[in-house]
């Protein structure tokens, strides 16, 4: 049996998107949205079982530092403090160096709902023999729907055991490919959630990106840890190009593979996915807080305090956070990080 999976969780954003219930001085994994917890203690609680998972080791910069903190169990797990922002494949790598070549990391969002445990945990049992295997395992999200906000996975030779290669890498497509995709079969959402050896991680990153593997691995050399904080050192890390695994690693190695899942999986980027990740009436509504609604379809309803009524509306979303109040349709919700409030806060 492969070694324990240790959870590499990656915490940063201030999810936007989400104003005015999520903002920067109160970020999405920290604040509940879909049950009454954290999306971020969720992440941990999903990663909990000793027998499966070793302690985690959390990536976040100052500015979230203190919310990680304050929800990480005391006893447990170590953070890694980024000096700046340089995207996922340098967080990665700082984790990589910390950890040693034959860990096994697991490498999760910290503000991703997923509804099925069980299917998670049976996804990343496999993907942890892969990746002792010496495979970067990606974790395919079964599509429901011909979602064009996300990037697709595309199955290649058959691994066995419900794995598969990874032929291509597939950016965010307009409706029409995304439906050909769901038509076509094969297609998986691309998650975010990886598995590999730290090793291996390291060599791939090394093989085609030399640039960001030697400037992480000086930042640790020459970084110091703090009780259970790590601080890579600054001026080494400040020269890393900022680049996302995918495009620094997974979408270049011969290495690639996909573990497909069904698991309730919801990166909750905005209002309207909110909305579908919540339990609604048998109308598509959804409402917390004091909240009326008559005659509505699909509208969702988030207040703080002040009561709202809602009479004769469809897909429409309305949130009350203090004195901020957003009013946007369900197709607009893409467009709420753009707004000056959201900006600013």
């Amino acid at each position: 049996m492969a070694s324990h999976l240790v959870p590499v969780v990656l915490c940063g954003g201030s999810g936007t998107r989400l104003w005015p219930r999520s903002r920067a001085s109160r970020p999405k994994p920290f604040i509940p949205l879909v049950d009454e917890e954290p999306l971020f203690i969720s992440t941990l609680k999903r990663c909990a079982d000793p027998d499966m998972f070793g302690a985690p080791v959390v990536v976040t910069g100052s500015a979230h530092l203190e919310h990680v903190e304050a929800q990480l169990d005391a006893a447990d797990g170590t953070v890694i403090v980024e000096p700046m922002a340089r995207n996922t494949a340098a967080a990665i790598a700082l984790a990589a160096c910390r950890l040693d070549e034959d860990d096994i990391m697991l490498v999760c969002p910290s503000d991703h709902h997923i509804a099925d445990c069980d299917a998670f945990n049976a996804a990343a049992s496999r993907a942890r023999e892969l990746a002792s295997e010496g495979w970067l395992v990606a974790f395919g999200i079964t599509p429901d729907a011909p979602e064009t906000g996300f990037g697709y996975l595309k199955q290649g030779d058959e691994i066995g055991g419900g794995a598969w290669a990874i032929e291509r890498f597939v950016e965010k497509p307009d409706r029409a490919r995304a439906e050909a995709f769901l038509d076509e079969g094969g297609y998986s959402w691309n998650g975010g959630l990886f598995a590999f050896r730290a090793g291996t991680f390291m060599d791939e990153l090394t093989a085609h990106r030399p640039q960001i593997a030697q400037k992480a691995r000086e930042a640790v050399s020459a970084g110091h840890g703090e009780g259970r904080r790590f601080y890579p050192e600054a001026k080494a890390f400040a020269e890393i190009e900022s680049e996302s695994v995918d495009y620094a690693v997974m979408e270049n190695t011969g290495k690639a593979a996909m573990v497909p899942v069904a698991m309730g999986w919801s990166d909750i980027g905005n209002w309207q996915a909110l909305r579908e990740a919540r339990e609604c009436d048998g109308d598509g509504n959804v409402a917390r807080g004091r909240v009326e609604l008559v005659d509505c379809r699909n509208v969702m309803v988030d207040s703080d305090g002040p009561r709202v009524s809602v009479i004769g509306l469809e897909d429409v979303i309305v949130v009350v956070d203090g004195d901020d109040i957003l009013v946007t349709t369900a197709d607009g919700a893409q467009k709420v990080g753009k707004l000056a409030g959201a900006c600013s806060q």
